[in-house]
C-alpha cells in the first residue's frame, strides 16, 4: 500500500522547469480554445445566387421570417391580434419613413424594412396626416390667390377633408386589396411569383405616400409651374418605390402583364396625384367669382319693358 506521502499533489511550473526536473518525461500542449483560424475557407457562392440575394434582400430575410413565425398569434376577435399591427418602436417608422424618401435601386423594400414586422401604424398617421395637409392647404391656397378682391368673401370649406379622407383612405385600401387578389391568382398561375401578404402590401403604399406631406404644404404657392414641378417630384420619388418593389414579384411571370402590372401601379398612382393637385388646389372655385352687377341703362330699360 503506497504511502501518505507518496499520495500528495504537487504542483509543477512551465514546461521548461518539468522537463528539467524529469527529462524522461513528455508534455501535452493544450492550446487555447479561443485561438481560431483567422481564414476559413467557406463554400463559394455562385454570381445568380449573389443577385438574387441583393435585388430581393434575402440576406436576413429568412431568420426574420423564422423569428416572426416563433409570435404567439392570438385569434382575430381579440384586442391583442390587432394591437400586433401597432406593435413598432419611433425608429422603425422613421427608417421606413426614409427607405420610402430615398428608395435605393435594386433593393426591395418589402424585404429589406417591412417584412420582419408590418404594421399598420405608420399608414394610418400617414393617410391621417396627408388628407389634413391636403385640406388645409387647398383652403389657404384658394385664399391666397384671391387674397386683395374686394368681392371675395373667405368661406372654409370643410368638406373637403371628408372628400379628401375618402379618396386617400381608399386609395390606401382597395388598391392593395384589388394587388393582393391579383398576386394571389398570378400565383396560382406561376409559381416562381414572389407572394406579398396583404398587410404588406398596404405598408408599402401608406409609407409611399408620406413624400405628399410636405408636398401637399407647398403646393401653397400660387403658381402652377411651381406645383406641377413638385408633384413630378413626389410622383417619381413614390412611384419608383411602388415598382421596384413590385416588379420582382411579378418578373417571373409573362412579360406582358409584368409590364402591364407594373404600369397600372404607376397609372394609378398619377391619378392620385394628379387628382388632387387638380381638384383641391387648381379646380376654379365658382362659388365665389364676382357677381355681375346691372348696368344704369340695362335697368331703365328693363323698367320700360315692364
Amino acid at each position: 500500500m503506497a504511502a501518505v506521502d507518496d499520495l500528495q499533489f504537487e504542483e509543477f511550473g512551465d514546461a521548461a522547469t518539468a522537463l528539467a526536473a524529469n527529462p524522461d518525461g513528455s508534455t501535452i500542449s493544450i492550446e487555447d480554445a479561443d485561438e481560431t483560424p483567422k481564414h476559413q475557407p467557406g463554400p463559394p457562392r455562385g454570381a445568380g445566387r449573389e443577385e438574387d440575394d441583393e435585388l430581393l434582400g434575402n440576406d436576413d430575410s429568412d431568420k426574420t421570417e423564422l423569428l416572426a413565425g416563433q409570435k404567439k398569434s392570438s385569434p382575430f376577435w381579440t384586442f391583442e391580434y390587432y394591437q400586433t399591427f401597432f406593435d413598432v418602436d419611433t425608429h422603425q417608422v422613421f427608417d421606413r419613413i426614409k427607405g420610402s424618401l430615398l428608395p435605393i435601386p435594386g433593393r426591395n423594400f418589402v424585404r429589406l424594412y417591412i417584412r420582419s414586422n408590418p404594421d399598420l401604424y405608420g399608414p394610418f398617421w400617414i393617410c391621417a396626416t396627408l388628407v389634413f395637409a391636403i385640406a388645409i392647404s387647398g383652403n389657404l391656397s384658394n385664399f391666397l390667390i384671391h387674397l386683395g378682391e374686394k368681392t371675395y368673401h373667405y368661406v372654409p370649406e370643410f368638406r373637403k377633408v371628408s372628400i379628401a379622407a375618402t379618396v386617400i383612405y381608399s386609395y390606401a385600401w382597395l388598391v392593395p386589396l384589388a394587388l393582393w387578389g391579383f398576386l394571389l391568382w398570378r400565383n396560382s398561375k406561376v409559381m416562381n411569383i414572389v407572394s406579398y401578404s396583404f398587410l404588406e402590401i398596404v405598408c408599402v403604399y401608406g409609407y409611399s405616400l408620406f413624400i405628399y406631406i410636405p408636398t401637399a404644404i407647398l403646393w401653397i404657392i400660387p403658381q402652377k409651374a411651381v406645383r406641377w414641378i413638385l408633384v413630378l417630384i413626389a410622383l417619381g420619388v413614390s412611384g419608383s418605390v411602388l415598382a421596384m418593389t413590385f416588379w420582382p414579384a411579378v418578373r417571373e411571370d409573362n412579360r406582358r402583364i409584368a409590364l402591364a402590372t407594373v404600369v397600372t401601379i404607376v397609372l394609378l398612382h398619377m391619378l392620385l396625384s394628379v387628382g388632387c393637385l387638380a381638384y383641391f388646389f387648381d379646380a376654379p372655385e365658382m362659388d365665389h367669382l364676382p357677381t355681375a352687377t346691372a348696368t344704369p341703362n340695362q335697368t331703365m330699360a328693363a323698367a320700360k319693358s315692364s
